[in-house]
C-alpha cells in the first residue's frame, strides 16, 4: 500500500520510515524546482502539507529522523550558473505553525525551555512574511562587497552585480555602521510591477510569468544585470548574518538600525508581549493581505531580545525563538463515491475515501484519508467529539475537504443537508480485505483502552504484511539492496517455484544459490536479463556485512526507526549482546529491562516492543538462519564515540531535581553537544547522576548502586574544565 494515504496517526513504525524516505525525496525535488530553478511543480499549500507531514511524522518519531531529513535542510543546492558564496553564518529557515494552538505552543515552548513562568514578560517581533528571495548583503569598511542567496543554507549564489542595480538598497553604509556586517532580507516584486511586466510580455506576443515570487528569483539570476535591473526588484530588510559589532540588543532595535542605514523595512512589524496581541495582529495583517503591494503567506514571530535569542539557540536547520505562522490552508467541498480499507506492514487497517475529484489549493484531489474507525464515526484519538453526533462518514456523503498536515487531504465534516436518503453507516471490516484474518483492536493493558488502529492477526501469513516487510529491510536505511524494488519483491513473493520464491529475509541470502542448481533461470525472466541479475547478486554479497544499526532497523520491530536503532547499537556494541539483553529483559524486570528503558529516546513502549518481539520463536528462528548467512556470523560491531577533550564524551548522565542553574532542556543539550549520553532512569549503565535540590528516588538509587553524583555548580566545573 502507498504510505502517503496513511494518517499520520495511523502510521505504523515502518510505515513511517518509508514515508519519511518518499517524502525527502519530493521535498528535495520540489527545493530544487522553486529554489534553484525558480519554476515550482506544486502550490505552496501543497508544499507546506508535504513538509508538514514530515514534521508530524518525524514528532510521532523522533527516533526516525533521516540524515537528509527535510527539517535539517534549508532551501536547495546552488546553482552551478554563479559564483558560490559559502555564509559566514548559515542563512536558517523557519519552523511553520498553522494555528492558534500551534502559537500558543510556541510561545509556551520558549518560557519552558528558558524556565520561566509565562508571565508576557518576554517580547515578540510579529511581521508579515514576505513571498520573495532570501538574501545576505555583506558590506566590509561601510562598503558592499557581495550578495548572495540562501542556497542550501550553507553556500548560496553571488549575485553582487544584480543586487547593485536594486535601487532601494544602499551601496555604502553611514559612518554609524559596523566594519562588518551581513543584511539579510527578502527580495520581492510588487504586485503592480508584476502585473504591469506581463501586459507588457502580453503586448510583445510573449509569454506572461506565472507569480511575482517567481518573476523576482528569475530575474535575480539573470546573466545580464541589465535585465534585472528592468525588473524594478524591490528589498525588505529584517536580519543579520556575521557583524563585527552589534549596534542594538533587540531584534526590533536591530531593524530599526537597518532602517536608519537607508534600508527599507516592513511597515507592519510591531513589539508584543501576549499571545492575545500576537493573534490580533495575525488577523490585522491576514485582513490588509488583499490590499498589500506585495505577496506574504504568513507572519514571522521572533523573541525580542538577542539574550534570550542566544539563551534559546537553535535547532538543526531552524532557531528555537522564531516561527512563521502561515495563512490557513484551502477548503473545498465534494462527494464521497468509496470507502477502501488499505492494509499496512504491520497489519493496519486505513480507511481511504474516493472522491469526486475536486480542485483543493490548486491541487486536484481525487483521496482523502479518514484515518481509522473512530475518525469515521466522528470520534479523536482520546475518545473526544471531532464532529457533531450524526456526522459520520458514509458513501455518497458531500464533505468538506482540506489540504492541511497531510499530503493527502483529510475530510473535515460532512454537510447533513446535502446526505442521500439511502445513505447508510459505513462498517469498518471485521476481516482483513488481503488475507481474510480477523481484524481487531488491540486493548492497552494498563489503561484498558482501544487502541485507534485496527489490525489484521494474520502477521506473515498477509501477503501485504510480509511484502511490506521485506520491502522495508532492502530500503535504504536498512539493507540497501540495489535491485531488490518494491515490485522485484512482489514478484519474488509471489513466484511459486522454490527457487525463485523470497518469503522471508534470509530467503534474499540464499537466492544465487538455489538459482545455481534450477532450471529456471532468473536471467531468462522478462525484466531481469544477465547482466542484472549479476548486479542483483553483488549487491546481495556485498550486504553480508552490514552495521549493527542497520541491522536492527532492519528487523522491522515496531517503533525502531533509524535514530532508537543507531542507540540501541551504541548502547550494547554487538548484536550478541543486544540479543542477550533482549531475551534477559523478556519478564519486563530486572537489571536487563531496566538497563534498556534507562536509555534515554527508548521508553517503556519501545522497550516492550523490542522484548516482546524476541519472546515471540518465529523472529528468533528467522534471525538466527538470516545471522548464517552473514560474514562471520554478526553484523559489525558499533563504532566506539570518537576520543574527545570532553570530560564526559560517552558517559551516561543523569539529570535529576530541580535545576537552577539552567533549564533541563539546556542541561540535556549541552551534555550531548560534549558527547555525554542523557538517560532518563539510574542503573548499573549511569556514570554521572546531576542532583538539584528535592532530589529524591533517582539519587538515593544513584548513592545504592554507587554512581557519582554532584551538584550543579559541580557538573558545571567539570564540563568547563
Amino acid at each position: 500500500m502507498s504510505t502517503e494515504a496513511i494518517a499520520v496517526d495511523a502510521l505504523t513504525i515502518e510505515d513511517a520510515a518509508a514515508e519519511l524516505e518518499r517524502l525527502a525525496r519530493e521535498i528535495a525535488r520540489n527545493d530544487e524546482l522553486y529554489h534553484g530553478a525558480d519554476r515550482p511543480a506544486i502550490s505552496d499549500a501543497e508544499y507546506d502539507a508535504l513538509k508538514r507531514r514530515n514534521d508530524a511524522i518525524e514528532a510521532r518519531f523522533p527516533e526516525l529522523i533521516r540524515e537528509d531529513s527535510p527539517s535539517r535542510r534549508v532551501g536547495a543546492a546552488p546553482s552551478v550558473t554563479f559564483a558560490p558564496v559559502v555564509h559566514a553564518r548559515p542563512m536558517l529557515s523557519l519552523d511553520n505553525t498553522f494555528s492558534q494552538d500551534d502559537v500558543q505552543d510556541f510561545v509556551a515552548s520558549v518560557y519552558r525551555f528558558l524556565g520561566r513562568l509565562p508571565d508576557q514578560s518576554i517580547a515578540f517581533t510579529a511581521e508579515p512574511k514576505i513571498d520573495g528571495l532570501s538574501m545576505s548583503i555583506r558590506y566590509e569598511n561601510r562598503k558592499m562587497v557581495s550578495a548572495a542567496t540562501r542556497g542550501d543554507g550553507t553556500t548560496g549564489e553571488n549575485v553582487t552585480a544584480n543586487i547593485r542595480t536594486i535601487k532601494e538598497i544602499p551601496q555604502t553604509l553611514p559612518a554609524s555602521a559596523p566594519a562588518v556586517v551581513e543584511v539579510r532580507g527578502e527580495v520581492y516584486m510588487a504586485k503592480s510591477d508584476f502585473l504591469a511586466l506581463n501586459k507588457q510580455m502580453e503586448a510583445e506576443g510573449k509569454q506572461t510569468y506565472v507569480n511575482p515570487r517567481n518573476t523576482a528569483a528569475g530575474s535575480l539570476r539573470q546573466l545580464d544585470a541589465k535585465v534585472t535591473a528592468s525588473r524594478k526588484l524591490k528589498f525588505f530588510a529584517y536580519a543579520w548574518g556575521e557583524i563585527s559589532d552589534m549596534p542594538s540588543d533587540t531584534q526590533f532595535g536591530m531593524v530599526e538600525v537597518f532602517q536608519s542605514w537607508g534600508f527599507p523595512i516592513n511597515p507592519l512589524m510591531k513589539r508584543l508581549n501576549s499571545v492575545a496581541d500576537i493573534l490580533a495582529h495575525y488577523d490585522e495583517i491576514g485582513l490588509k493581505r488583499p490590499d498589500l503591494d506585495y505577496d506574504i503567506d504568513g507572519v514571522v514571530y521572533k523573541v525580542d531580545s538577542l539574550e534570550l535569542q542566544a539563551r534559546l539557540g537553535f535547532r538543526s536547520r531552524s532557531p528555537r525563538w522564531a516561527t512563521a505562522h502561515k495563512f490557513p490552508a484551502e477548503q473545498a467541498f465534494t462527494t464521497v463515491e468509496n470507502i477502501d480499507i488499505q492494509v499496512g506492514r504491520t497489519g493496519a487497517l486505513t480507511p481511504v475515501a474516493r472522491l469526486t475529484p475536486i480542485t483543493v489549493g490548486g491541487v486536484v484531489v481525487t483521496n482523502a484519508t479518514l484515518h481509522n474507525a473512530d475518525y469515521i464515526e466522528g470520534i479523536g484519538n482520546s475518545g473526544e467529539r471531532i464532529r457533531e453526533v450524526g456526522h459520520d462518514i458514509r458513501i455518497g456523503d458531500t464533505v468538506i475537504v482540506q489540504r492541511a498536515g497531510d499530503v493527502i487531504p483529510q475530510v473535515l465534516d460532512v454537510v447533513m443537508e446535502k446526505r442521500p436518503t439511502d445513505a447508510t453507516r459505513y462498517d469498518f471490516p471485521q476481516k482483513c480485505p488481503v488475507c481474510g484474518s480477523h481484524a481487531v483492536r488491540e486493548k492497552n493493558e494498563k489503561t484498558g483502552k482501544l487502541d485507534s488502529v485496527t489490525r489484521c492477526t494474520g502477521g506473515f501469513i498477509c501477503r501485504a504484511q510480509a511484502t511490506e516487510h521485506l520491502k522495508h529491510f532492502v530500503s535504504r536505511n536498512a539493507f540497501d539492496i540495489e535491485g531488490l524494488g518494491s515490485k522485484q519483491v512482489d514478484f519474488f513473493f509471489e513466484s511459486d517455484d522454490p527457487a525463485l520464491q523470497i518469503r522471508t529475509a534470509p530467503d534474499i541470502f540464499t537466492l544465487e544459490k538455489r538459482q545455481a542448481n534450477s532450471l529456471t533461470k532468473l536471467e531468462n525472466i522478462e525484466g531481469f536479463g544477465k547482466v542484472s541479475v549479476g548486479k542483483l547478486y553483488a549487491a546481495i554479497n556485498e550486504r553480508r556485512s552490514i552495521a549493527l544499526h542497520r541491522f536492527i532497523y532492519a528487523l522491522g520491530i515496531r517503533h525502531i526507526g533509524e535514530t532508537t536503532a543507531k542507540l540501541l547499537a551504541r548502547s550494547y556494541g554487538t548484536y550478541a549482546d543486544f540479543e542477550a539483553a533482549m531475551k534477559d529483559a523478556a519478564p519486563l524486570s530486572g537489571d536487563a529491562w531496566n538497563d534498556l528503558n534507562a536509555i534515554e529516546g527508548i521508553g517503556e513502549i519501545v522497550a516492550r516492543a523490542i522484548v516482546e518481539f524476541y519472546k515471540e520463536p518465529r523472529n528468533v528462528e528467522v534471525i538466527s538462519r538470516l545471522l548464517a548467512e552473514l560474514n562471520d556470523g554478526t553484523p559489525l560491531a558499533a563504532e566506539k564515540v570518537a576520543a574527545s577533550n570532553s570530560p564526559v564524551v560517552g558517559k551516561t548522565v543523569v539529570f535529576t531535581g530541580s535545576l537552577e542553574k539552567f533549564t533541563r532542556d539546556e542541561a540535556k543539550a549541552r551534555a550531548e553537544s560534549l558527547g555525554a549520553k542523557v538517560a532518563g532512569s539510574v542503573s548499573k549503565k549511569t556514570d554521572i547522576v546531576v542532583a538539584g535540590p528535592g532530589a529524591g528516588s533517582k539519587l538515593d538509587k544513584a548513592r545504592e548502586l554507587g554512581v557519582q553524583t554532584m551538584d550543579e555548580d559541580e557538573w558545571l566545573a567539570l564540563i568547563s574544565g
